[in-house]
């Protein structure tokens, strides 16, 4: 089978392969090192400094819902990027507390490189069907899916998702305003 024109998994004919070490894994055509490379440095520079994130000064309870509610939209718009570091550092903390978990990504990456060196020596064809880029990864998740099960990454994709949850929103209703971000929030009578 050869790739549909326009298929997001495929090279084109005479495009140079992404250089550096993330050129050398596969990766979809939309999706580059460059590309991943320059979000996490977009994100980088937006962080507001740490030790003004973090000081317990500017801690307190809202007075209200309204103030609530404000300080939520406002503090998730400020510390959006703070936001996405304090998140990947938890899933960094998940996997590396879990050495099971560690062993059923390695079986993944195994399984997928195998894969994908066994497709560049000839055509891989499993019952009598050619596979393309996307099945073979499908392939390979299916392959470790009984890993990630036995290593609990359901439970850890919600522990992840509960403690992130958790600390973003506690910070944002707490975290008090800065002067310029201070407006008063008009109530109507229901």
């Amino acid at each position: 089978m050869e790739g549909k024109a326009g298929d997001a998994f495929t090279m084109e004919a005479g495009e140079p392969a992404p250089g550096g070490f993330v050129g050398k894994l596969w990766l979809p055509k939309g999706l580059s090192g460059s590309v991943a490379k320059e979000w996490f440095d977009r994100r980088r520079s937006a962080i507001r400094p740490w030790a003004g994130f973090v000081d317990q000064r500017k801690f307190s309870k809202p007075r209200n819902f309204g103030e609530l509610c404000q300080r939520v939209l406002r503090n998730l718009d400020n510390y959006q990027s703070n936001y996405v570091f304090i998140f990947l550092g938890l899933i960094l903390y998940c996997i590396i507390s879990s050495p099971m978990l560690l062993v059923a990504l390695a079986v993944f990456a195994g399984a997928f490189y195998i894969i994908h060196l066994r497709s560049l020596e000839s055509k891989l064809v499993v019952f009598g069907r050619e596979l393309n880029r996307p099945h073979q990864m499908g392939l390979a998740g299916a392959l470790s899916l009984p890993v990630f099960w036995l290593a609990g990454a359901g439970t850890a994709v919600f522990w992840v998702l509960g403690a992130t949850l958790a600390v973003i929103g506690s910070h944002a209703a707490f975290h008090e305003l800065e002067g310029a971000d201070i407006e008063e929030i008009i109530m109507e009578p229901v």
